[in-house]
Order: C-alpha cells, then structure tokens, then sequence
C-alpha cells in the first residue's frame, strides 16, 4: 500500500493511502472509484458516471482525475462539459492524481480528484 505524507489538512478530507482495488480516505476503506473532495466523498461508477462530476461544479475549480495505474485520455466530451462549467481538468494516473490533490489541497485550494482503481 503506498501511504501518503502527513500534511496540514484542516477539516478538509485527504487520500491517505492506496493500492491495488482500493483506497483509504478519512482513515477508512473504499473498494470502488471515488470522487473525493475537502468537503466528502462520493463512489463514482467510472468515466459513464458522470453526474458525480458535473455536481462538482461551482464547487472546485481543478479536478485530478485519476485514470488509472498509468495515464489515459478521458473522453473529450466529459472534459468539455466540465471545463463549460468551470471546472478544469487534469488526467494522470490514479497515484499522481491522489498525490496532486493533496498538495493542492494542503494549499486550500478548491480542487477534487476523481480516482479509478489501480
């Protein structure tokens, strides 16, 4: 399991760990894709999924969308309709993008991820 590095979170919620078919947010365990946020988090179905996302809206300015063990391209529709509703996006791998919004996140910045499996 990669552990992620202790840092200054407030009430904000943090990716704390990670490994193949789950993660630990919060200090608990979740089997599934996730969109985590400071203010919660909520299982996500995938890239179909999209209404996870788009309620996103107004409420983060960068999503991390995590892609997996290694980078991919999300569809260019969903990527659209996020940033129209002001919402940019950042596809890398799952670990980079937990890592990311964590850094962004101790940095209170209104950002989120979106994490598929490893």
């Amino acid at each position: 399991m990669a552990m992620m590095t202790p840092s200054e979170f407030g009430d904000a919620l943090p990716v704390d760990g990670y490994g193949p078919g789950f993660f630990r947010v919060g200090g608990q365990i979740y089997r599934q894709a996730l969109v985590v946020t400071g203010a919660g988090l909520t299982p996500w179905g995938g890239l179909d999924d999209r209404a996870p996302l788009m309620a996103l809206a107004g409420q983060i300015d960068v999503l991390f969308l995590g892609m997996g063990a290694d980078v991919a391209f999300p569809p260019r529709d969903l990527v659209d309709a996020l940033e129209a509703q002001g919402v940019m996006v950042e596809p890398m791998s799952t670990p980079s993008a937990a890592r990311s919004y964590n850094v962004t996140l101790s940095e209170g910045r209104r950002v989120g991820c979106a994490l598929l499996l490893l």
